[in-house]
């Protein structure tokens, strides 16, 4: 890249400072990985140690902050792989659920690495080891000095998927020379929407290299589904109608349980399946439930879902594919506040029409048009969601029409992930 433009003085700094700062945050994040039992050996994979051996041939790297966005990169792994067969394939993620996910779902010729701190030492000796010939790096993990010294080594880099929230925007307008610094390093931009693609070019992104990619979330292989967990639920409820708030966060949970309140008002029987987004809320939420004078069981504490059950606390890790496949109805959480909103393609694919609020600025290539296409309607408060779902419940007829109006929608926009493989193919300049 001939017009790359220099290193700036704040990028200096970071260097400076993530150095002195590494004691730190390895601490943190060791911590945070030992709770999930996570070995001392593979702690320093953290600080670039390789706890596997580098494969021969042409090594395309993969890394992904998330469970979400390593489901999307497995997905665009197993495309890659169909067109180039030799190619032995890297993933790295931050967490240790997405590491458990990861050795439950990856290829043969995929590694999977805890993905080593940004700072010059544990990103030296990653890239010493496993000497990546590409990088695909999804959606808004911008490391800078991963970044230019994985393209100082000589790998080709490609932003996927890409999305960034405002407020990460607006930081990096703030430093506009260093964004420009730290966004050259790529040589293809997939962005995930027309806006999320106004955005990149506004923070210095290349406007030659920016190509649409949609959302690689469409194409993600369907959830796992737990079909003897699928079978003792659906013998618990014996015939009751059920719906399901998924991915809720702090805030949200009250006015699902207002609408399941007025839900019950005239269906006595009816079952809500509360998910929140992040498990270790259980306590939490468990007291909403209780100060809303429910009955409830928790999913985590093994207590049975009875004939009584009014909502089902389903606070565990990696059963949400299994609960979409229990209900036609799911409402997607995060979109009630400024969270962004969360996939709603795991949901139309499970078979399950969506109801979501307006605050999905995530996803504004996807919801809008998933609305438009018959499969997703959009409230705003409880009482709102309250009658979206009653009209589901009163007219299965109209809520058969959304479920396949959003399996097909999410079939359509699956069959893109084509053209990105094709986009990388060249970009990255990766041969068969």
């Amino acid at each position: 890249m001939s017009d790359t433009p220099g290193a700036t003085p704040l990028f200096h700094a970071y260097r400076v400072a993530t150095t002195l700062a590494l004691p730190f945050a390895f601490r943190k994040v060791a911590g945070r990985l030992r709770e999930f039992n996570v070995s001392e050996h593979r702690l320093r994979e953290r600080l670039g140690h390789a706890t596997q051996d580098r494969p021969d041939g042409q090594l395309v790297w993969f890394h992904a902050a998330s469970v979400g966005e390593s489901l999307a990169a497995l997905t665009l792994m197993a495309k890659l792989s169909s067109r180039l067969p030799q190619v032995q394939f890297l993933l790295t993620s931050g967490t240790a659920t997405s590491a458990e996910m990861a050795a439950k779902r990856m290829p043969n010729n995929c590694r999977h690495q805890y993905a080593p701190l940004d700072a010059s030492g544990p990103v030296r000796r990653f890239l010493k080891h496993w000497r990546p010939d590409a990088g695909i790096f999804v959606e808004s993990e911008l490391w800078p000095l991963t970044l230019t010294a994985a393209r100082k080594s000589g790998a080709r880099l490609a932003l996927v998927n890409a999305r960034m929230s405002p407020r990460s925007i607006r930081r990096w307008q703030k430093r506009a020379p260093t964004a420009r610094y730290v966004l050259d390093q790529f040589s293809l931009y997939l962005a995930q929407n027309a806006r999320m693609a106004d955005d990149l070019r506004a923070i210095g992104a290349s406007p030659e290299r920016l190509r649409p990619g949609g959302n690689l979330k469409a194409a993600a292989a369907p959830l796992p589904v737990d079909q003897h967990l699928l079978d003792e639920t659906r013998a618990a409820l014996n015939a009751r109608p059920v719906w399901i708030a998924s991915s809720t966060h702090a805030g949200e949970e009250e006015q699902v349980l207002a609408a399941h309140l007025e839900l019950l008002k005239t269906n006595p029987d009816l079952c809500l399946i509360l998910a929140p987004r992040h498990p270790d809320r259980g306590d939490d939420v468990e007291a909403l439930i209780h100060a809303a004078d429910l009955g409830s069981a928790r999913r985590s504490k093994a207590q049975a879902l009875q004939a009584d059950t009014q909502v089902y606390l389903a606070d565990t890790l990696g059963e949400v594919g299994t609960w979409y496949a229990l209900s036609p109805i799911v409402f997607l959480g995060g979109s009630l506040g400024p969270i962004g909103g969360h996939n709603p393609f795991e949901v139309a694919q499970s078979g399950a029409a969506v109801i979501t609020g307006p605050g999905y600025h995530n996803f504004t290539e996807t919801f809008p048009a998933l609305e438009s296409a018959g499969g997703a309607v959009e409230i705003h408060e409880s009482h709102g969601l309250a009658q979206a779902v009653q009209h589901w419940l009163d007219d299965p007829a109209a809520l058969d029409q959304a479920r396949k109006s959003a399996a097909d929608f999410a079939a359509e926009k699956a069959a893109q992930l084509e053209g990105v493989a094709d986009e990388l193919i060249r970009g990255l300049e990766l041969k068969a």
